[in-house]
C-alpha cells in the first residue's frame, strides 16, 4: 500500500462516466487542481459507453445528444465536431446557447475526419401496442383514431375532461402525476403496464418526483399543441429550447455512438495532465468526520491496494456503496442508503437479415422491413420486452454490414432475478422468441446475437428513496464531498444533468465549497439556471 502526493492539490474522481469526466477536463481547463479518475470497468463512458460486438456497436439504453442547457450543447461540439457531410447539408441549420441563435455548425467545427464527428439525427419512436404502431407522443390523427377506435378514442377524450375538472389535489405518486395529464383511460392504455414492467412495482408506489424530473412539463394539451405547431417550425432550426424532452425532433449523435464522445473526452483529459485510472476500484475512505483526506483504491487485477491523499472527493459510486466507507454513527442513515432502490435492465442484441411489417407500416420502411425508429416502446403485454432499438437509425456506422438490421432488446429487470440469471444462449433465445412472438421477426432471420447487462442502470423512486433527505443530509457534513451522476446522486439523470452536476462541483472546488447546493439544485428539466450571468459557470474554457 502506497501514498501518492502531489504539490498541487488532487480530487479523487470515482467513475469515469458522463459526471466524472466532465469534472475532470472543466478543473484541468479551469483550475490548478488534478484530477485522478478511478474506473473499475475496462473502458470509460459509464452508462453512455458503446460496446462493440463483432463489429456492430452497442448503445445501452439510447443516448440523445439533446440539451436545454447551451452550455452542454456548446461542449460536446467543442469535443467532437459536426460532420462535414451534415455541414454541406444543412448551411442554414442554427442552434441556440448562450441566449442567442447562432449558425450551427462554425466553419471551424466541421469534422476532418470521417469518423470523429456528430451527426444530425432526426427523433423518431413509436409505440407497438396491439400489434400496431402508435406515434409518440400521441398524436391526434386519422392513423392513431384508426388504431384506437372512435368509441375508445371518445372515452379516453371524456376521461381527461373528468381528470381537468377533478384533479387528484395531492399529487403523491406518479399514478396521480399521469392521471392529472392525461386522464385515467389514456393512462391505463399507454403508461401504467409500459411503466410497472420498467420499474416492476406499482405506480402507485413510485413517487411522483419522477414523472417531475422526467416528463415534468408535457400533457395531452403540451402535445396537440406541439402537433398543431409543427409546420410552422424550421425543419432546420435545432434549438427547440421551448420544447418539451419526451417531443424533441432533432439530436446529435457520435458517428461510432456516445462512447466515441467520452473516449475523447478521456484524452483529452490526460493529454492536459490529468490521470484516469482503469480497473481501478475504492475499497475504502479516510475521513475525519468534516474532510474527505484520502481513498485506498484496489487495482482490480493485481488485486493491490494503494492509498492516494486527496483535496476534493467526487463521487459517483453507488450511495449503497459509498455510505458504509464514510461510517455514519446513526445505523439508520446506513440502512437506509444499502436499501436505496434500484432497477437494472440488460441488453440482447440480436442480428437480423430482415423484420416483418406489421399493423400500418410506415412509408419510410427499407425493402428488409426495417422501421423508421430509433427505439420502439413495447406495450405489449404478453411478452417481457420493455423496449427496441434500431441501431442502424442512430448511425449507420453502427452497423458492420449495412445489409443487415441490429436490433437492441431491453429488458427491465432485477440483479440476480430469472431473466438476470439466464445464460446468455437462453436469453437470445427468449428474446428472439418474443420478438417473433409479437411479429416483429421470423426467428430463422436472426444472423447473430450477444447479451450486455447492466446493474444500477436506473435509481428507483420507491422504497427507502422516501427516506432519501436523511442520507443527503449526511453526505453534506462532508465538505469537500461532491456527489454527481445517476448513481453518485441517485437520481434518473440524462448525462447532460450529470454533467451540469459535475460543472457545479467543480465551480464550488474553485470557490472553497461555496455553492455545493447547486449540485442538487441540477433538475431533471429545468431551464439549467441560464438566466445567471456570471460566464464563468456556463463557458468551458480551453
Amino acid at each position: 500500500m502506497s501514498d501518492i502526493s502531489t504539490s498541487k492539490p488532487v480530487a479523487v474522481i470515482a467513475g469515469a462516466g458522463p459526471a466524472g469526466l466532465t469534472a475532470a477536463l472543466e478543473l484541468l481547463r479551469r483550475s490548478d487542481i488534478t484530477p485522478i479518475v478511478l474506473e473499475a470497468d475496462a473502458q470509460v463512458g459509464g452508462i453512455s459507453k458503446t460496446v462493440e460486438y463483432r463489429g456492430n456497436r452497442m448503445d445501452l439504453g439510447g443516448h440523445r445528444f439533446f440539451s436545454k442547457s447551451d452550455w452542454v450543447m456548446r461542449w460536446w461540439q467543442e469535443i467532437l465536431p459536426v460532420s462535414s457531410e451534415d455541414a454541406a447539408a444543412a448551411p442554414s441549420l442554427h442552434l441556440a446557447y448562450q441566449g442567442r441563435s447562432r449558425p450551427f455548425i462554425p466553419e471551424s467545427r466541421v469534422a476532418s475526419t470521417a469518423e470523429a464527428a456528430l451527426l444530425v439525427r432526426r427523433r423518431l419512436s413509436r409505440i407497438f401496442y396491439r400489434r400496431r404502431f402508435f406515434d409518440y407522443p400521441l398524436k391526434l390523427d386519422l392513423r392513431t383514431l384508426r388504431n384506437i377506435g372512435a368509441l375508445e378514442t371518445a372515452r379516453i377524450g371524456l376521461s381527461y375532461a373528468r381528470s381537468q375538472c377533478r384533479p387528484r389535489r395531492a399529487e403523491a405518486s406518479l399514478e396521480d402525476f399521469f392521471i392529472n395529464r392525461f386522464g385515467d383511460r389514456l393512462y391505463r392504455t399507454f403508461f401504467k403496464d409500459y411503466t410497472e414492467k420498467v420499474w416492476g412495482v406499482s405506480c402507485r408506489e413510485i413517487s411522483a418526483e419522477w414523472g417531475s424530473q422526467r416528463i415534468k412539463g408535457l400533457s395531452i394539451l403540451k402535445a396537440v399543441s406541439h402537433a398543431l405547431t409543427r409546420p410552422l417550425r424550421s425543419a432546420r432550426d435545432t434549438a427547440q429550447k421551448g420544447t418539451e424532452t419526451s417531443l424533441i425532433e432533432r439530436f446529435l449523435y457520435p458517428r461510432l455512438g456516445p462512447g466515441q464522445m467520452w473516449e475523447a473526452v478521456a484524452r483529452k483529459v490526460t493529454s492536459l495532465g490529468g490521470a484516469i485510472e482503469l480497473h481501478h476500484r475504492v475499497v475504502a475512505i479516510d475521513h475525519d468526520g468534516q474532510a474527505i483526506r484520502g481513498v485506498h483504491v484496489r487495482d482490480q487485477r493485481s488485486r493491490t491496494v494503494r492509498r492516494l491523499a486527496c483535496d476534493h472527493f467526487v463521487s459517483s459510486m453507488p450511495i449503497g456503496e459509498l455510505m458504509p466507507m464514510l461510517r455514519p454513527e446513526d445505523p439508520r442513515i446506513l440502512r437506509i442508503a444499502r436499501h436505496l432502490p434500484y432497477r437494472d435492465f440488460l441488453t440482447v442484441g440480436l442480428l437480423v437479415a430482415r423484420m416483418r411489417s406489421t399493423g400500418t407500416p410506415s412509408a419510410e420502411d427499407l425493402p428488409n422491413g426495417m422501421p423508421p425508429d430509433n427505439w420502439i416502446y413495447i406495450q405489449e403485454p404478453d411478452v417481457k420486452l420493455g423496449r427496441l432499438q434500431v441501431f442502424n437509425n442512430w448511425s449507420p456506422a453502427l452497423v458492420a454490414r449495412p445489409d443487415t438490421i441490429w436490433l437492441g432488446l431491453e429488458y427491465f429487470c432485477r440483479e440476480g432475478d430469472d431473466l438476470w440469471s439466464m445464460t446468455d444462449e437462453r436469453l437470445i433465445d427468449f428474446a428472439s422468441r418474443e420478438l417473433e412472438q409479437i411479429g416483429l421477426i421470423d426467428r430463422r432471420d436472426v444472423l447473430d446475437g450477444t447479451v450486455v447487462r447492466v446493474p444500477k442502470a436506473y435509481p428507483a423512486y420507491f422504497g427507502e428513496y422516501r427516506d432519501f433527505g436523511a442520507v443527503r443530509t449526511h453526505l453534506d457534513r462532508f465538505v469537500n464531498l461532491y456527489p454527481v451522476g445517476r448513481n453518485g446522486m441517485h437520481r434518473y439523470n440524462n448525462q447532460d444533468h450529470s454533467m451540469l452536476a459535475a460543472n457545479a462541483a467543480v465551480e464550488a472546488m474553485i470557490h472553497g465549497g461555496r455553492g455545493r447546493a447547486d449540485i442538487w439544485n441540477v433538475n431533471a428539466e429545468e431551464e439549467y439556471h441560464e438566466e445567471r450571468t456570471d460566464r464563468s459557470r456556463h463557458e468551458p474554457h480551453e
